[in-house]
Parts: structure tokens; C-alpha cells; sequence
């Protein structure tokens, strides 16, 4: 609860509801408190269950409003990472605060870890709400940017609310300097590790085990695309990833196989295309073509909406700003 004790216009105290709320907004050696300094120039102390907020009063109003739009997390004993920190921080300054409020409603579900799994940037948020409101949606991005992961989170949601009854992911088997021949193993094992984000996404949301449970009992299908040739997912959640790795046939397959009360998302990063050199990427040419179709969105994160390590960004950037020289 914000304080109503105001000792002048270049000082803030924030009332916090207990000491999980203290130790997030603080983070790891105070290094939340001091982002927020670097942020908003403003000098943040915490005492006890309250937090300090003084400077000039521009900086102190500046700062208010950053906590506040961060009280979904902090309050909720969640830690406050530096990508929520820019985010927010990036919506006050283009006068989207209201907008990135609202993310805090938009939790999907809870990790195993106790993680609150939800939208973290604006583009991120239309991408959640592409999904809830269409059959189709493609989400075009770099590295980095959450689109297989909030796919699937939302996925599984869908599917422990009963309105699916199966979850389907794919991804192309492109050789990326290996040919599967080569690799040991069985053909699963050989398209496993091509397979294996989706996985991990699967862990961390249900647990290996519980994974593993629904897979043997075909709720969960995780298989190359070539398997999807010849079906028809009828009642089904299909998350086609790395899709930037179709070819054009390809992606028209899989498009065509959405069955009756049934969706799919598409995710792709057009800039890492593994196809032979000159060839067309299916998702390329899908996203423009479909763009404008109705009951199709098509989404597309940038590196602002980059959700692992702040480096992660820079790194987006530095690449993107050579392929533009």
C-alpha cells in the first residue's frame, strides 16, 4: 500500500504488506534498488517494510510511478527482473502505463518454481490476446522474444480448462550442419534434440514427470513436422515452432491440417533461416500473405520484447544492425 505521508514534494514512502514484497523490490544485494536509481535518478532506501523514494521531484514522481507499475510482481513476492524494470519503465515513457498495468491481470498459470507466468512487454500482451481471440496466429520475432514459451503456457492452460483435448508441437528437422543420418539413435532420437525447447517448456510448466505421463498418453504430441502429413487436428491446441525453417509446401501442409474447434500458433525468427541458400521460407511468405485474412493475427516482437538475458538484446540489435549496413 503506497503511503499517504508525504514529508515534501522530493520524498515517497511506499507501505509494504510484508517481507517476501521487500525482498523482491530489493533484489539480490540491493541490485533492483539500485536499477531503479540508475533508472529513474532518484534515491531509493529500504527500512524494514518500507521503501524510500527521495530526489527531485520530477526523479521522485518518475520513480512512484515505475514501483506502482511494477506492484503486480513486487507484491506478489516475485522478483523484478531488469527486462521488467525496462518495460516498464519504456511504457511510462511513451504514455502506455495504463496498457502495461493491465499485464498484471493477464496471468496464464504458475511454474513449477512458483513463478507467475504472464506477459512481460505490450507486444507481448497483444500476442497473448491474438491467441485467446484467434484460430490462427503467427508470432514473428527474434530470439528470445517468448513466442514458443507463451504459446505454450497458454496451451496447456487451454488444456487443463478442458477446451482442447490434445496438444500438438512440431518443429522442422533442418539440418543446421548435421545431417540425421549421422546423429546416433532411433529416428526419435535422432529428432529429439530439435525437439527438445519444447520440452524444456513443458518442464517447467508441468514437471518432467507429469510430461512424460501425458505424452505416453497421447494428450501431448511431440513430433517432427513430417508427421503431421495426412492428419487432421480436430480439438487440438498445435504450436508449429522454428516455422522459419518450412519451406513454402511445407507450411501450406500444416496450415491444412486445423481441425474443427481446434487453433494453432505459428513462431518463427526470419532472421536465423537454416533452408538452402535463395530458397523461400514458408513463414515468411505465410505471415504476408495471411496478414490481412480474417480470423488470422499475425504478431511481430522485436527486440524490445526480449525476455532472457539483457544481453540477449544487445546482441539482437548488433545483428541486426549489420544485416542493415
Amino acid at each position: 500500500m503506497v503511503s499517504s505521508e508525504v514529508a515534501f514534494s522530493g520524498r515517497f514512502v511506499f507501505d509494504l504488506s510484508d517481507v517476501n514484497a521487500a525482498i523482491a523490490l530489493s533484489g539480490s544485494g540491493q541490485k533492483t534498488l539500485h536499477r531503479l536509481e540508475a533508472l529513474t535518478g532518484a534515491s531509493f532506501v529500504m527500512r524494514g517494510l518500507q521503501l524510500e523514494i527521495s530526489g527531485r521531484a520530477k526523479q521522485v514522481e518518475r520513480a512512484t510511478a515505475l514501483v506502482e507499475l511494477l506492484r503486480p510482481l513486487w507484491q506478489e513476492g516475485q522478483a523484478v527482473s531488469q527486462v521488467d524494470l525496462q518495460a516498464a519503465m519504456t511504457s511510462i515513457d511513451t504514455g502506455r502505463s495504463e496498457a502495461h498495468a493491465q499485464l498484471g491481470d493477464l496471468v496464464l498459470a504458475r511454474s513449477q518454481r512458483g513463478k507467475l507466468l504472464r506477459p512481460r512487454t505490450l507486444r507481448q500482451k497483444s500476442y497473448v490476446e491474438a491467441m485467446e481471440k484467434y484460430d490462427l496466429t503467427f508470432a514473428v520475432g527474434p530470439a528470445g522474444t517468448g513466442k514458443t514459451f507463451l504459446a505454450t503456457v497458454f496451451a496447456v492452460r487451454m488444456l487443463s480448462e478442458r477446451k482442447i483435448e490434445r496438444l500438438i508441437l512440431t518443429r522442422p528437422a533442418v539440418e543446421a550442419g548435421e545431417r540425421l543420418g549421422f546423429l546416433p539413435g532411433d529416428l526419435q532420437q535422432k529428432v529429439d534434440p530439435y525437439l527438445r525447447p519444447l520440452y524444456d517448456a513443458l518442464h517447467s510448466l508441468l514437471g518432467a514427470e507429469r510430461t512424460s505421463s501425458l505424452i505416453e498418453k497421447g494428450t501431448i504430441e511431440v513430433a517432427p513436422l513430417a508427421y503431421m502429413r495426412g492428419r487432421t487436428l480436430e480439438e487440438a491446441f498445435v504450436i508449429l515452432d522454428e516455422a522459419q525453417n518450412t519451406t513454402s509446401a511445407q507450411m501450406r501442409m500444416v496450415l491444412t491440417r486445423l481441425g474443427e474447434r481446434s487453433r494453432m500458433v505459428v513462431t518463427g525468427d526470419v532472421t536465423q533461416i537454416d533452408l538452402p541458400s535463395g530458397q523461400l521460407s514458408g513463414l515468411v511468405e505465410a505471415a504476408d500473405l495471411l496478414e490481412n485474412i480474417e480470423g488470422v493475427a499475425v504478431c511481430r516482437l522485436t527486440s524490445a520484447d526480449v525476455v532472457r538475458h539483457p544481453l540477449v538484446q544487445r546482441v539482437v540489435d548488433a545483428y541486426s544492425l549489420k544485416d542493415n549496413l
